[in-house]
């Protein structure tokens, strides 16, 4: 049977993902692998991360990439110098050294394509996956991108959730907190994977959907 595996904030940890990927996932084609956002900023290796993700588009596996806010604080960069400080404040300085590059607008097309067709959610039979969370006290929480992308400590309508799991990143949290959550909305798959010099963090984790079990990668650059 296939499965769904969900794989929280990269920031540009590209040799750990490849790691959780092939090591502790190891996916088949059938499987869907779904990106909850934030591949890049902060991390050493921001373009290698969208290079992976988009190699392995290529090679058949069904792949699902949610936005972060950091691709939406990159997209928003061509907008005017205050969102560009806002992003180089963010990462985002790491991001274009990745690239060899100077400005946003030198990153190549098919890299900004990807920033640029990432969504905003997915609202599937037995789960939602958001980047940050959703706004519950909305009567469409879905209609809310800022939130999406940006919102902490939400509080849960299970009623609006129905039997559907929420799924999100966005806010990072020891290991041992993530690993100790039970399959009960929200869940939480950012254990702080570029913040590895914190106590507690430092990995790139997993959500196995079928097992209801997170994998965990250890920061390896």
């Amino acid at each position: 049977m296939p499965n769904t595996y969900f794989i929280g904030d990269v920031h540009g940890c590209c040799r750990t993902l490849k790691k959780l990927v092939t090591e502790k996932i190891r996916p088949v084609k059938e499987d869907l692998l779904c990106f909850i956002g934030d591949y890049i900023d902060r991390g050493p290796d921001s373009k290698g991360v969208i290079d992976y993700i988009l190699d392995l588009e290529e090679a058949g596996f069904q792949v699902i990439t949610l936005r972060g806010n950091h691709e939406q604080m990159l997209l928003d960069s061509r907008g005017g110098r205050r969102n560009l400080l806002l992003w180089m404040m963010n990462g985002g300085d790491e991001t274009l050294r990745s690239f060899g590059v100077d400005a946003v607008e030198e990153i190549p097309a098919r890299y900004m394509s990807f920033f640029e067709q990432t969504i905003m959610y997915v609202n599937a039979e037995n789960f939602i996956a958001v980047h940050a969370g959703l706004d519950f006290g909305l009567d469409d929480p879905f209609s809310d991108d800022e939130s999406m992308l940006w919102i902490r400590d939400f509080p849960v309508d299970h009623s609006f959730l129905g039997n559907k799991l929420l799924i999100h990143g966005h806010t990072p949290r020891p290991l041992d907190f993530v690993l100790s959550q039970e399959m009960r909305s929200p869940v939480n798959i950012d254990a702080g994977c570029v913040y590895h010099f914190r106590p507690g963090m430092g990995h790139l984790v997993a959500l196995d959907f079928g097992e209801g079990e997170f994998l965990a990668q250890g920061f390896d650059g």
